[in-house]
């Protein structure tokens, strides 16, 4: 069972108060450490899926107070071990609620923040990818373009923004908007010169799959999505999925670059619409993993404004789905192309 220990710092005075709120509330252990004349640090000590419930009612009751301060430490280990079994009983029918079997919002929060900024080792990485990347679409090298996608530098700004939407968080969006852009552009502006002085021969199989669209690229793309916000919310290391996440941006990126740098505009522009599409639905389905998986701002205003984010990107999103998939059904209903040529 994952824990987590929550260090409360609080005025000695507040201290019935805290014993008082959390007598009947699930937590393994709690300890009371007076560390002046005037305050005491509080250490709480429960699973990770009662960390939110937890945070939310001590930040309610108690953030107002001059001193508070609350802390989220991971725990490794406890011993003894903390079994199921001894958990507190469950409260009474008409007060229970839903557990969040995921990291805590502030938690979650926190992590993806730092993975979304704008900097100079995510450019890095971002420059190192794409030229992996190339080097493997070039050769035709499965093995060397999986190497590029498991440096993975997009998964916090592109997981980022989903949250930024599902909680209706301004600042978060503009970063990870920003890293984005930033990444995106540079991956562009970088395959683009590539292409340019490489030989680019658009008949290479790890090439010519990426200029043209079907239904399990957009199953892919889907997928991808759910796999990165997964991979935020439940603490499973990120560079694991941030394979999958990359596979639907990278190469595709990588792929637009080479082909309009060599003068192959025409199959380059479908690399494009595939890297379009990659990235509405990895967004489409990260919103809705987190809508989903119930993280949600802390107070009803907020709530508010993310429920009509949430809803607006949900909706703009499936519409433009929508119009992909009937154009790919109706293409192979008429025995189109799948590059879709005649679009450009």
């Amino acid at each position: 069972m994952p824990l987590r220990l929550m260090e409360l710092m609080l005025a000695a005075e507040h201290v019935d108060e805290v014993k008082e709120l959390l007598k009947d509330e699930p937590v393994v252990d709690v300890w009371y450490d007076r560390v002046s004349e005037t305050q005491v640090l509080i250490k709480i000590l429960a699973s990770m899926e009662e960390t939110e419930h937890l945070i939310d009612l001590l930040d309610k009751n108690f953030s107002m107070l001059d001193g508070f301060r609350l802390i989220l430490l991971p725990v490794a280990a406890s011993v003894p071990r903390v079994e199921e079994e001894e958990k507190p009983q469950k409260p009474e029918p008409e007060e229970e609620r839903k557990k969040a079997e995921r990291l805590s919002r502030e938690e979650l929060y926190a992590t993806i923040k730092d993975t979304a900024k704008l900097n100079r080792v995510y450019l890095v990485m971002v420059v190192m990818s794409t030229i992996v990347a190339a080097i493997g679409l070039l050769r035709d090298n499965v093995a060397v373009v999986i190497g590029a996608m498991v440096i993975a530098p997009m998964l916090g700004p592109v997981i980022g923004l989903a949250l930024a939407t599902t909680l209706g968080d301004w600042d978060l969006a503009r970063h990870a908007l920003k890293a984005n852009a930033a990444g995106l552009l540079l991956g562009l502006v970088l395959a683009l010169f590539m292409g340019y002085w490489l030989e680019v021969n658009p008949y290479i199989p790890a090439i010519a799959s990426r200029t043209e669209i079907a239904l399990g690229d957009v199953a892919l793309a889907l997928a991808s999505g759910v796999a990165g916000a997964l991979a935020f919310t439940t603490g499973v290391p990120a560079a694991l999925i941030g394979v999958m996440v990359a596979v639907a941006l990278l190469p595709p990126l990588a792929v637009v670059g080479l082909l309009i740098g060599s003068g192959h505009w025409t199959l380059g522009l479908g690399a494009l619409l595939l890297l379009g599409t990659n990235i509405i639905c990895v967004n489409l389905a990260g919103v809705i993993s987190f809508w989903v998986q119930g993280v949600r701002p802390t107070t009803w205003w907020e709530e508010n404004i993310a429920r009509r984010a949430t809803k607006a990107v949900i909706i703009s999103c499936a519409a433009l789905l929508a119009l992909l998939v009937a154009v790919i059904l109706l293409s192979r209903k008429i025995g189109a192309p799948m590059i879709l040529k005649g679009i450009f």
